[in-house]
């Protein structure tokens, strides 16, 4: 038999396969208020779709855009936050330098 390479998640203590894809472990309320959030965005553009259905005054669309682009911002801004205190700090405390690479690659995306 095969012995895997696994270690502890250091805040959840699930066993992960090393290699294997990465996975967050946020607690059931962030994760919650995180879904519940996009669930409104969702609503929010099909709301705007139905408005293009319906011929609506551009500005009160582009408004609606906007309102929604807001509104995703807040979640990644959330979402980073929830990153940074939890998955990041942990790699850093491990010895990973290299994650911070990787949020500052992840950060420069969000700013464009």
């Amino acid at each position: 038999m095969e012995e895997k390479d696994v270690h502890s998640c250091p805040s959840c203590q699930h066993e992960v396969e090393l290699g294997h894809e990465r996975t967050s472990h946020h607690s059931e309320k962030t994760i919650k208020d995180l879904v519940n959030r996009m669930n409104r965005i969702e609503g929010q553009v099909r709301g705007i779709k139905g408005m293009m259905e319906r011929h609506v005054y551009c500005d009160d669309v582009l408004n609606q855009i906007a309102s929604v682009q807001s509104a995703l911002n807040g979640v990644a801004k959330l979402l980073l936050e929830k990153h940074m205190k939890s998955c990041v700090r942990e790699q850093l405390q491990a010895g990973d330098e290299e994650v911070v690479d990787e949020v500052l690659k992840t950060i420069f995306k969000m700013m464009k």
